[in-house]
C-alpha cells in the first residue's frame, strides 16, 4: 500500500479529532452539535455579536449565518438579546448550555494534547503553525477559521 498523500493525512487526522471531540461531547449531553457550531462557539465566546458581525467574522453570508443561528438557538446553545444601546439590534450570545459545552470542548482539546504527550504535541504544534503562518499575515493564527 503506498503512503497517502500528505493533505490526506491532515484531514483525516482533522477528521479523527473531530469524530472524538463530538462523541466526547455527546457523551456528556451536548447533543445535536453541527460541525460549523465550533466556530461560532470559538467566537461568541470572545464577545456578543449581531449575526451580520458574526457573519462577517466567519466569512459566510448572512443567510448561511441566519441557518446556524436558529440551529443552535434551537439547540439550546445560543441566545438572543436586545442590545441595550438600540434595542431594534439583537446580540447573539452563549447560553449557559453554550458556555459549558464549550468548556467542555476546551478540556477535551487539552486532553488530547495531553493523551499524545507534551513532546508529540509541542512538535505537531509547531509544524502547524509554520504550515499555516506560510500563508502570510491574513491567515494569522488569532483569527477564526472559516468554515468550510
Amino acid at each position: 500500500m503506498s503512503t497517502p498523500d500528505f493533505g490526506i493525512l491532515l484531514g483525516l487526522a482533522y477528521q479523527r479529532f473531530v469524530i472524538e471531540l463530538n462523541e466526547s461531547l455527546a457523551a456528556q449531553g451536548f447533543t445535536g452539535i453541527k460541525p460549523t457550531f465550533g466556530y461560532v462557539f470559538r467566537a461568541l465566546g470572545e464577545q456578543a455579536m449581531t449575526t451580520a458581525q458574526l457573519a462577517g467574522r466567519l466569512q459566510i453570508t448572512n443567510q448561511g449565518m441566519a441557518k446556524i443561528v436558529d440551529d443552535m438557538t434551537e439547540a439550546g446553545y445560543l441566545e438572543k438579546n436586545h442590545d441595550p444601546a438600540d434595542a431594534r439590534v439583537k446580540l447573539l450570545s452563549l447560553s449557559v448550555r453554550g458556555h459549558a459545552a464549550l468548556r467542555a470542548a476546551r478540556r477535551f482539546h487539552a486532553n488530547f494534547e495531553q493523551e499524545l504527550g507534551e513532546r508529540k504535541a509541542a512538535t505537531i504544534r509547531k509544524l502547524l503553525t509554520e504550515i499555516v503562518a506560510q500563508g502570510g499575515p491574513e491567515d494569522d493564527l488569532t483569527r477564526t477559521l472559516r468554515p468550510f
